[in-house]
């Protein structure tokens, strides 16, 4: 695997996991070029991989114990809609308790260009934005979004992408939430968390063409734009090749909460997540595929994110294109 990154490291305390060559293989079932032996790849499964259901959702119920708690976590309300204007009047009118608002399309990442629609974000910029929500590596963080858990599933990915160590997403989102609200703009007290990159996995445009032939590269996006039956927002239909369809929507259920791990683990199992393959996502431009990754460290299954995802792959017309139901 290819892994990419674009933050310089600040810290040498961040374990940034073994390294071993990998060797040139074809991966049973799977066709196609076997990767170089020169390239260099992480320990499969990584350290992380222990993630549980646990430590990466949050019900309301228990949410609502903890916020009333000696110690309530800090939490950041990422209401997002997609080509929309942000949904800080959402947020003014009515939040969770102490919630401070984070813009997606601002702060969780950078200007649209060559890198994606949604590539990451400066680092100062997002460490600026978090330190002002409050948020310090000692203190545990809840995102939460609308409830279609795209958009907080970015912010969980971005912190713990960066170091933090204890990010929950609220399963079901704002649309789940029966507690007592606020509104207008707290004023919380500024934290400390200073983003080093590096504590989850993450592919560069080559190392998911790499890990399509060699693992298993997973297309979030809906099954008809992985396709190339329909493309409403970039250049070109279709996916890229030899990755398989895995639409996050299959991830969760009518209301928008995750299916239960057992669930969860057989279908990513049914697709070919073994639990000895190397497993990446991307979709349109790193947001919808941060749910999947999410679903995936639900399911117990460690995976990486392509952030640039097909905004970038399509963008680029030296990159080949596949179309159909299959991945090749």
């Amino acid at each position: 695997m290819r892994v990419a990154h674009p933050f310089p490291r600040a810290r040498a305390d961040v374990p940034a996991g073994r390294t071993e060559r990998a060797r040139s293989r074809t991966p049973r079932g799977r066709g196609g070029p076997a990767e170089h032996s020169s390239r260099t790849r992480r320990m499969w499964p990584p350290p992380y991989a222990r993630m549980v259901a646990m430590d990466v959702i949050i019900s309301a119920p228990r949410l609502a114990s903890d916020l009333a708690g000696p110690n309530p976590p800090v939490v950041l309300d990422i209401r997002w809609q997609l080509g929309g204007p942000n949904l800080r009047h959402a947020y003014e009118e009515a939040h969770l308790p102490g919630a401070s608002y984070l813009d997606l399309d601002t702060e969780l990442a950078g200007p649209a260009g060559a890198a994606g629609r949604h590539p990451l974000p400066d680092p100062e910029v997002f460490g600026a934005a978090v330190r002002a929500a409050g948020v310090s590596a000692d203190r545990d963080v809840v995102v939460y979004d609308g409830g279609l858990g795209w958009a907080a599933a970015r912010a969980w990915w971005l912190l713990r992408w960066t170091g933090h160590p204890s990010v929950r997403v609220l399963d079901g989102g704002f649309a789940t939430w029966s507690g007592p609200v606020e509104s207008g703009r707290p004023a919380p007290a500024a934290g400390t968390f200073v983003p080093v990159p590096g504590a989850l996995p993450l592919l560069d445009a080559d190392g998911a063409a790499s890990l399509a032939r060699t693992g298993l590269l997973l297309d979030a996006r809906a099954a008809e734009r992985y396709r190339g039956d329909v493309e409403p927002i970039d250049r070109v239909g279709g996916h890229i090749p030899g990755a398989v369809s895995a639409p996050t929507t299959g991830n969760v259920t009518a209301t928008g909460h995750f299916l239960p791990a057992a669930e969860l683990a057989d279908r990513f199992r049914s697709l070919g997540a073994d639990g000895g393959t190397e497993v990446g996502v991307y979709c349109g431009s790193g947001v919808s595929g941060a749910h999947e990754v999410l679903a995936l460290a639900v399911a117990g299954i460690p995976a990486a994110l392509y952030v640039g995802s097909w905004s970038e792959w399509s963008g680029d017309g030296t990159r080949p294109v596949a179309t159909g139901p299959d991945p090749r």
